[in-house]
């Protein structure tokens, strides 16, 4: 009994509560991207109900990419110069905004206007809430701060589609459940925020809103992450926008259960990844990010041939590991080439480059597939992301890469 109390005693070591401080420090992007891929499974209730095409699905989607890049245009600049509070704590208020708006819907209109705000906080979570992590890990924790903003985003973004197809087909309201969930998930992430110790901005001079500029030292490195990053997460963007309807429509699978499932193995495999490769070379890495994306394009083309569920499978979890490589890739050799102070963005910088493919490719297969059909239009995008994965391969093979240290 002595030494059990001894035992509680013991205070955790400093190292351990640094690396815990970093993890809790993700915890506030971890709830953002829950809302980020919320909606998945249940476009098809919305669908049914408003009674919109696979073109209109697919813009309800990029509304979401375009607040997200206009985010980014500006959450970067304004956090690095003011602070990271400043960009957050107004961010998870928006998101809280847009789980109203989404349970209240009532018309494609409001959908569109939710999907905007859920863009625009998860712009302000990629930049400023990525960086905090960094913040909060200091010098010798980039690594792992690296891990921990990238695995919290692919996480979140997997465990929201999940939560939502759970709750929309086993309770009641299907379109309002979800969103209440997710507002008290948002209220915590606001206190943590709130409680993060944090440094001030650097009060730079210059335009508050502009394409994210690099210095010449990380050009390379935030280059390197999109090559790899942007296929993959045009991949997966695909999978969230088009993946119910193909499910649906083609492969006869209504369940909404299997659609947020399917996009949550899709993102477990975007996070599991990242900690199997955590200790390999960054080249190795990347180059299999760009792997696993152009299997995916296969994979997927062979799905729509067999008509199998199984393959499609196969397809989306390939391209979340071909996202979760990228990403954590490209992150990684940020960190180790941009100063802390124009970090986000730098990470701003990369999530433009990977989320502009991402928004206007799925989006133009689907307006192409109410043209020549769904089969064709997911055909055509495979070629295109495939193609484009190879190019990031020879990309990252003939280009110098940095990285930290592994811890």
């Amino acid at each position: 009994m002595e030494v059990g109390m001894m035992a509680l005693a013991v205070k955790p070591e400093p190292e351990a509560r640094r690396d815990g401080a970093v993890w809790l420090a993700a915890w506030p992007v971890l709830a953002v991207f829950v809302l980020s891929n919320a909606p998945t499974p249940i476009y098809v209730v919305w669908q049914h109900r408003l009674g919109f095409s696979s073109g209109t699905l697919t813009a309800v989607f990029a509304c979401y990419i375009a607040g997200l890049l206009g985010a980014l245009l500006v959450a970067g600049v304004v956090s690095d110069r003011t602070g990271r509070k400043p960009v957050l704590l107004p961010a998870v208020l928006l998101a809280m905004l847009a789980c109203v708006l989404f349970a209240t819907a009532n018309s494609v209109a409001i959908l569109m206007i939710a999907r905007l705000l859920t863009g625009i906080a998860v712009g302000a979570a990629v930049s400023a809430g990525m960086a905090t992590v960094t913040d909060i890990g200091g010098p010798e924790r980039k690594r792992l701060a690296a891990l921990a903003a990238s695995s919290a985003m692919v996480l979140g973004a997997g465990f929201g589609p999940l939560l939502a197809g759970l709750l929309s087909q086993l309770v009641p309201g299907p379109t309002v459940t979800i969103f209440i969930v997710e507002m008290v998930l948002l209220a915590t992430a606001f206190v943590v925020v709130a409680r993060l110790d944090l440094p001030k901005g650097a009060r730079r001079r210059g335009p508050w809103i502009r394409i994210p500029a690099v210095a010449t030292g990380g050009r390379t490195a935030v280059r390197l992450g999109i090559a790899v990053f942007a296929p993959g997460i045009t991949a997966t963007s695909f999978v969230l926008s088009l993946g119910p309807s193909l499910l649906s429509n083609l492969l006869g699978a209504t369940n909404r259960v299997l659609a947020g499932g399917l996009a949550f193995v899709m993102f477990l495999g975007a996070t599991g990844i990242q900690f199997a490769v955590r200790r390999l070379r960054l080249r190795t890495i990347l180059l299999g990010g760009t792997a696993a994306t152009l299997l995916s394009m296969i994979t997927l083309v062979a799905a729509l041939r067999l008509s199998s569920i199984a393959f499609f499978a196969a397809a989306a979890i390939l391209a979340g590991i071909g996202q979760g490589m990228g990403q954590f890739g490209g992150l990684t050799a940020i960190s180790a080439s941009v100063p802390a102070d124009r970090l986000a963005e730098a990470n701003a910088a990369q999530n433009v480059g990977g989320y502009l493919p991402a928004a206007v490719l799925p989006l133009s297969a689907g307006f192409l597939s109410d043209a020549i059909g769904l089969p064709a239009g997911a055909t055509t995008f495979a070629g295109i992301v495939g193609a484009a994965a190879m190019l990031g391969a020879v990309f990252v093979a003939t280009h110098p890469v940095t990285a930290t240290g592994r811890r």
